[in-house]
């Protein structure tokens, strides 16, 4: 980190099977930029009751939320860019997410569901369940314009969302960001 900006936290955000983990590591790869995968921050009960088929409440995702900000409020406190995987589905979510003390940037990744649910069958060891995906994108809202943030189509190749996510934000290499 240089000078005294905050140091960044890119939340690579969207539903189940959109490739967030493959493009968050790849984002820490290009940038060297710490990472993390949301789903480590589930207490076990969660992991649970989405392994058995059934949708988080709100009332589950609080605690959930609230330990992803506070890594990244962590990681801003070391002077750490840090990226974090993170579905933040709903608006109210990511304004949680929002009360680090990072700047928090959002990459949103869009997809059609046939191509994400087919994602989903073909993976392995991963507690989420495809029956979930529909009830993810019913409740998902879109990236509003007062959110910072880009939006990535996951039809593309993750080398080429990982390019053009970097291009938007205007980040490159192990550096700040390079816009004004």
């Amino acid at each position: 980190m240089e000078g005294s900006r905050a140091a960044m936290g890119l939340v690579v955000m969207g539903p189940s099977g959109t490739g967030k983990t493959t493009v968050a590591e790849l984002l820490g790869e290009q940038l060297g930029w710490t990472t993390a995968e949301a789903d480590d921050f589930h207490p076990p009960a969660n992991i649970e009751k989405m392994t058995g088929g059934q949708p988080l409440t709100d009332e589950d995702r609080w605690p959930w939320l609230a330990a992803i900000r506070d890594w990244l409020t962590l990681q801003q406190e070391q002077g750490a860019d840090a990226i974090v995987t993170c579905s933040a589905l709903k608006r109210a979510y990511r304004d949680l997410l929002r009360q680090s003390t990072a700047d928090v940037v959002f990459i949103q990744l869009t997809g059609p569901i046939d191509l994400i649910a087919g994602r989903m069958e073909s993976r392995r060891g991963h507690f989420m369940p495809k029956t979930l995906l529909q009830s993810q994108f019913a409740t998902l809202e879109e990236l509003e314009s007062d959110e910072a943030g880009v939006e990535a189509d996951v039809t593309n190749t993750p080398d080429v969302i990982v390019d053009q996510v970097l291009h938007d934000l205007k980040l490159s290499g192990e550096s700040a960001p390079t816009g004004p």
